[in-house]
């Protein structure tokens, strides 16, 4: 279902106009949608709360993303809890939706504040809401009772009352109070036009790396294709059709092709393994470190 329909500048004036559905409506709506995927079912229900994701959007402008794109992400949001939300359970589909609309907000925002990714734990994206919420607060009650709080001593309150790990809440620190930067900004006027991404170490594969590798991939290659080649024919197109595949089959697939059972076809596949390995391993002392 899309949500191109809402994101336009009337999209809160027809959302506030949708309908008040009762409990039983909705139930029926969950029921309708959950059982038959009756669409019909789902629009209503979108409609019927695209009120409460838009409210919840705007509780997040403060960060600096368009509201268009808040709400559309609230809109997936809610449509993640209508697929997901089972009536079964008692609930009210709105209580239900509210947590799923907030993640999906929460995970735009923090994809979008840096080009750096931010965190994704729970304990970083409860830094990342709360953490300058919290510090205030704390900042207040310390000046209420005269006392002068340091950094250390502060982050450390932080950290308890977040429930998360001192260093952690430094990181954050750092993430919030700091700005992207171009890579390919200069360092400074004497540097003569030096680039910060200079600096930085390549940590791609060396030269040796990529040679050796390919040495060894090919030499792996050679003594595969000799034990592929120990294997009889029906033993061949079993390992074939099992590992070599972009999607393996299944036992029971091939069984039905070779008329066997799928325990008989398993015992192939493992005769056939255990006679690769020992052929392998009769062929170069070097193999053990593949097989390990």
């Amino acid at each position: 279902m899309a949500l191109d329909g809402y994101a336009d500048q009337s999209m809160t004036r027809r959302a506030m106009k949708a309908e008040m559905l009762d409990a039983e409506t909705e139930l029926a709506l969950a029921y309708a949608w959950r059982d038959q995927r009756d669409e019909e079912a789902l629009h209503r229900l979108i409609t019927a709360y695209m009120r409460l994701a838009i409210s919840m959007a705007a509780k997040f402008k403060r960060y600096g993303a368009p509201m268009n794109d808040l709400i559309q992400e609230a809109g997936l949001g809610l449509m993640k809890a209508a697929d997901k939300f089972d009536p079964d359970r008692g609930v009210r589909f709105s209580t239900y939706a509210v947590w799923w609309i907030k993640a999906s907000i929460q995970d735009y925002v923090m994809r979008n504040w840096s080009m750096v990714r931010t965190g994704s734990t729970s304990s970083q994206k409860s830094l990342f809401f709360n953490m300058r919420r919290v510090q205030a607060r704390l900042e207040r009650e310390a000046m209420t009772r005269g006392e002068e709080l340091d950094k250390h001593q502060l982050r450390q309150m932080i950290a308890s009352e977040v429930g998360v790990p001192l260093h952690d809440v430094e990181m954050m620190e750092g993430r919030l109070s700091g700005s992207d930067f171009s890579l390919n900004a200069t360092q400074s006027a004497e540097d003569e036009g030096r680039e910060w991404i200079d600096t930085l170490e390549d940590d791609g594969l060396q030269a040796e790396h990529i040679v050796e590798h390919s040495r060894d991939t090919s030499r792996l290659r050679e003594w595969l294709l000799e034990a592929m080649g120990a294997l009889n024919e029906r033993e061949r197109f079993i390992v074939r059709e099992r590992k070599l595949r972009d999607t393996p089959r299944t036992l029971e697939s091939l069984g039905n092709e070779l008329g066997l059972s799928k325990e008989r076809v398993r015992q192939l596949e493992a005769a056939a393994f255990g006679k690769m390995r020992k052929n392998l391993e009769a062929q170069s002392g070097e193999v053990h470190r593949f097989l390990v």
